[in-house]
């Protein structure tokens, strides 16, 4: 008789997603529905429940790391990774999306784009995003991760990857998993390396930001960098 109210309520739970989407579930049940791909057989309300009580929120779950996941009663390392891989795909889908229909021709809208390559992130990370004479993104991936304080990031490896990539200008960006948007001194003195650095080939740096969640620091916008070129 259980397992048939289980299967009942997972028919209802998938129907209802199919017909209205998530926007009317609670953050529980959104992990319960996920949850019936990894556990198919058993119970998941009380794994949900569970996860949002250790972690805090939908959002931690989703941002904690596999192994914390698994720390969690009823969680074992094929949920653990299903649950983690929600915020990659994430900041993948929005990358790709905003690559396909950005052209970064001011501030604001280079801020959108950058901030999607940054979620989930605990680390400090540090990208290059390549692009073309249009100033659509020719290429943007992650060249340097740190630990949560620190990136180290090598000027000879950005000017490789815009060689690689042909650019005509760059955008640099990396986060402050602490909170704070302000650049330090490490991060000016690193920015003005590899505008030295780019100089030499042509290329122009337009901008450099800092992500802090929602948050964003523009070092063109803050006169660090000449100008705003973008």
């Amino acid at each position: 008789m259980a397992n048939n109210l289980h299967e009942g309520h997972r028919e209802r739970l998938k129907r209802r997603f199919i017909e209205q989407g998530l926007d009317g579930f609670e953050d529980h049940q959104v992990l319960e529905l996920l949850l019936f791909f990894s556990i198919p057989r058993k119970d998941t309300n009380d794994i949900a429940h569970r996860l949002i009580s250790t972690f805090g929120s939908i959002s931690n779950v989703f941002e904690a790391h596999p192994k914390d996941l698994q720390k969690v009663n009823g969680v074992g390392e094929n949920s653990a990774i299903l649950i983690s891989l929600i915020s990659q795909i994430s900041r993948r889908y929005l990358a790709d999306k905003n690559r396909k229909t950005f052209q970064l021709r001011n501030v604001e809208v280079a801020s959108e784009y950058i901030k999607s390559l940054f979620v989930g992130r605990k680390n400090e990370v540090f990208y290059v995003i390549c692009l073309d004479t249009q100033l659509n993104v020719i290429y943007s991936a992650p060249l340097f991760e740190g630990t949560v304080k620190e990136a180290v990031v090598y000027p000879r490896k950005v000017v490789e990857c815009v060689i690689r990539y042909n650019a005509s200008s760059v955008i640099l960006a990396h986060n402050h998993p602490g909170g704070s948007v302000r650049p330090s001194m490490d991060d000016i003195n690193t920015t003005q390396k590899i505008v030295n650095a780019l100089s030499t080939i042509g290329v122009t740096v337009n901008d450099h930001f800092i992500v802090a969640g929602d948050k964003y620091y523009s070092f063109a916008q803050n006169g660090i960098l000449p100008q705003p070129q973008i």
